[in-house]
């Protein structure tokens, strides 16, 4: 669209797209180019983290299990509040 702008400036000027118009509607689409550029990257830095969030997390509903069945072993009913553990057997 600049290139064709440019290029034809004579015409497009008659109505109303000057000089001006046609240099911010560059500089427009390459501030719009940068922004989504980053926003890529800023996407694909949010998957990883999300994967490491998930990797995290299921280390530690695997060590809550392990204390729990250890908990739920070792101590009786009646203690279990102590640690957390709500259930009734």
């Amino acid at each position: 669209m600049t290139a064709g702008l440019k290029n034809n400036a004579d015409r497009v000027a008659r109505r109303g797209l000057d000089e001006a118009f046609v240099t911010k509607f560059d500089a427009d689409r390459q501030a719009a180019t940068a922004r989504n550029n980053e926003q890529e990257k800023l996407k694909a830095d949010l998957k990883a983290k999300t994967a490491q969030l998930d990797a995290t997390l299921a280390e530690l509903d695997k060590g809550l299990a392990e204390a729990r069945k250890i908990v739920k072993l070792d101590f009786p009913q009646g203690q279990w509040r102590e640690f957390g553990i709500e259930d009734k057997r």
